[in-house]
């Protein structure tokens, strides 16, 4: 009897056993698909690949929802039309392969699903939603980091580009380099404020050797409205995309027919339109976006010569859709990419890419809008903002703010458009807090009515940062540092308010659309101008 017990007892032990091994088997697999699907915003850049899946984004601001998850499609690798198979390497971002913590890498000792003491705490069962809200990025690169890192990129030899073969163009770009770097000095200019530059003498010269020099080649192939149809686009808060392509498409004086002449080629799309005519709402996929614009590139490799001789780093495009960064990973990351996205914390590469103004437009006949504002002295409003609570920074401000005791903190949720415009007109400072990206068209409007821009968006880089010094008309908030968000600003000085407020009136034209023919130093200009700039710095 005693025996039969001990033979029970063994099956019973054994079979415990079996079910563990299973349990440990099973739950091996689960946490094995898991970490193969959770979305990573980002992977490896330094050799131009990607990989892991790419962080859900959101598809459109406002009131569109969609999230996607879809794998990167970035490759070290690109096969043109025609035999040969060229080797694409992505620049690498020197600052930020130092750390890898800068891509969302969890050190050996951090865990990847720490909390960050100011983000709001996402109830797990919400996943939509948790996808939808991205984390605060480990490493914060300071505006003076970021002009530290332009400075180093155009100094740097290893960064200049080595054509395949020699054109006149070349002589040309670096006749232009010479002549910037021994810029005479310039004391004075009716035109230009010199506070609002990193160099007056620098900028006044480079932009004058622009209008005398640089030629623009558009190809001509792709199919409308995704590419050449700017009118499909100049509204709304992507419409840089179609104001830029207008203008530059019927440009007179860039524009050249002869691509052996062309110091630039751009690539004519809308990044908008692109997710407007080809996402599959629901799908959570944006394969086919990414597919789309890579035949487009195979078909200009197979058609000219122009790209191979560079591998694309003399193109160039303008893409202001939030999904714009992922999309044009692999054979567009030599490009300059002029992106209203642009978030040195994940692989725009400052010195080479170029920061698009995002500007909201309610019309097209009237792209500036009713600007101007309050003086200084009937600003009465210390702080607003208003904007749906997109992201996880909007939330962590209304809670502090919100319901604030100082009736000089004005900080709601979504207002009416009537009420929004009255209020920046009647404050000393407008809040821009990133969304789901870095970047905000409030960055423009703050400027545009005369209200100094408070930026709380780690990472972000500020349009034309190349040139312009955005620490003297811009205040600069951490994220980490909203709770102290009116102290910062009761911090600073009258008199230095109001100065902060002349240049933010003073580099208003470089923020203006102009219908019809540009003017001078206005948006189309200085986009162009960035872009240039990084081009002619990047040939030694």
């Amino acid at each position: 009897m005693d025996q039969i017990r001990g033979f029970r007892f063994l099956g019973q032990a054994e079979t415990c056993r079996v079910l563990l091994l299973m349990t440990l088997v099973v739950a091996f697999i689960l946490g094995l698909q898991y970490f193969e699907l959770t979305p990573i915003s980002t992977g490896t850049l330094g050799n131009g690949t990607v990989s892991g899946f790419i962080e859900s984004n959101n598809i459109t601001k406002g009131d569109e929802n969609e999230m996607f998850l879809a794998p990167q499609e970035a490759t070290s690798e690109f096969r043109p039309g025609n035999s040969t198979t060229e080797v694409l390497k992505s620049y690498e971002h020197k600052f930020l392969n130092n750390s890898p913590k800068a891509y969302g890498q969890s050190s050996g000792n951090e865990s990847a699903s720490s909390h960050h003491p100011l983000q709001p705490k996402i109830p797990h069962s919400n996943k939509k939603h948790e996808r939808s809200t991205k984390k605060p990025p480990l490493v914060v690169i300071s505006i003076t980091q970021m002009n530290q890192m332009i400075v180093k990129r155009h100094s740097d030899p290893n960064n200049s580009l080595t054509p395949r073969w020699e054109s006149n163009v070349d002589r040309e770009l670096k006749d232009a380099r010479n002549k910037i770097k021994n810029a005479a000095l310039v004391k004075k200019d009716n035109t230009l404020y010199a506070p609002l530059y990193h160099n007056l003498s620098i900028f006044k010269r480079s932009y004058e050797l622009m209008e005398q020099t640089l030629k623009v080649y558009v190809y001509s192939d792709g199919d409308k409205p995704i590419f050449h149809q700017p009118e499909a686009i100049m509204e709304g808060v992507y419409a840089s995309e179609g104001w830029f392509m207008k203008l530059m498409e019927s440009s007179h004086r860039f524009l050249t027919k002869d691509p052996t002449k062309a110091h630039l080629f751009y690539l004519a799309f809308s990044s908008r339109i692109l997710q407007q005519k080809l996402y599959v709402r629901d799908s959570h996929s944006r394969r086919n976006l990414v597919k789309y614009l890579r035949d487009y590139i195979d078909l200009i490799v197979s058609r000219y010569p122009f790209w191979n001789r560079t591998r694309g780093f003399d193109h160039f495009f303008t893409a202001c859709h939030d999904w714009a960064p992922a999309e044009t990973r692999g054979p567009y990351m030599n490009c300059i990419r002029s992106l209203c996205n642009a978030d040195v914390g994940v692989d725009f590469v400052v010195g080479k890419d170029v920061s698009l103004p995002e500007t909201k437009i309610s019309t097209a006949q009237n792209p500036n809008g009713n600007i101007g504002g309050n003086r200084p002295s009937k600003r009465t409003i210390l702080a607003f903002f208003a904007g749906n609570m997109h992201g996880y920074v909007r939330p962590i401000l209304l809670n502090h703010w919100s319901s604030s005791s100082e009736p000089d903190m004005k900080i709601f949720n979504r207002i009416n458009h009537k009420s929004y415009i009255r209020f920046m007109k009647q404050s000393r400072f407008c809040v821009c807090a990133k969304g789901y990206e870095v970047n905000s068209p409030r960055v423009v409007e703050s400027v545009l009515y005369g209200c100094v821009p408070v930026i709380i968006s780690d990472n972000f880089v500020p349009p034309f940062l190349e040139v312009l010094d955005w620490e003297s008309f811009a205040v600069f908030v951490p994220e980490k540092e909203i709770p102290n968000l009116r102290k910062i600003l009761i911090s600073i000085p009258l008199r230095r308010y109001v100065e902060m407020h002349k240049r933010v009136l003073k580099v208003q034209k470089h923020f203006m659309w102009h219908d019809g023919e540009p003017v001078r130093y206005d948006m189309f200009h200085m986009i162009l101008h960035s872009v240039w700039y990084n081009r002619v710095f990047q040939t030694f």
